[in-house]
């Protein structure tokens, strides 16, 4: 049960910034129009030229790694601060989206839990011996 959960997770989450990360290049999802604090916000973003179109192809490889299933915790952790961010804009400057960064962030949490072995090393104050001969055999080498 716990593995259909995580498997439907995945790609949930993977969909949304797949789909969302192709809007930012094919603009077939018509976006309303921000105003007030979130327009000042996203068009400092727009400005600077390269954040949007780096965001949706951050977006559309990490959601295509979560589709199929290849490099999840990559994908988790490289949408972390995406996740982060939306969930900040709309409790912040839009209210309106809080029900679906809300979503987003336990989807992403949840994920990280199931997948938490694989973050454990990131985890460590110091990393094992192990990597550390491995690191050192890599200097050698070169």
């Amino acid at each position: 049960m716990l593995s259909k959960a995580i498997i439907g997770a995945r790609i949930l989450l993977g969909l949304v910034f797949f789909v969302f990360g192709l809007n930012g290049f094919l603009h077939f999802i018509p976006l309303p129009p921000p105003s007030g604090s979130a327009a000042a916000f996203l068009g400092g973003l727009a400005a600077a030229g390269y954040f949007y179109p780096a965001l949706s192809i951050i977006q559309t490889v990490a959601g295509a790694a979560l589709l199929v299933g290849r490099f999840v915790p990559l994908a988790l952790v490289v949408l972390a601060p995406a996740v982060a961010n939306i969930l900040a804009f709309h409790l912040f400057l839009d209210a309106s989206g809080i029900p679906h960064a809300t979503v987003m962030a336990l989807l992403e949490l949840f994920l990280a839990w199931a997948y938490r072995d694989a973050f454990r090393p990131l985890l460590l104050s110091r990393p094992a011996k192990a990597v550390l001969g491995a690191v050192a055999t890599d200097d050698a080498a070169e």
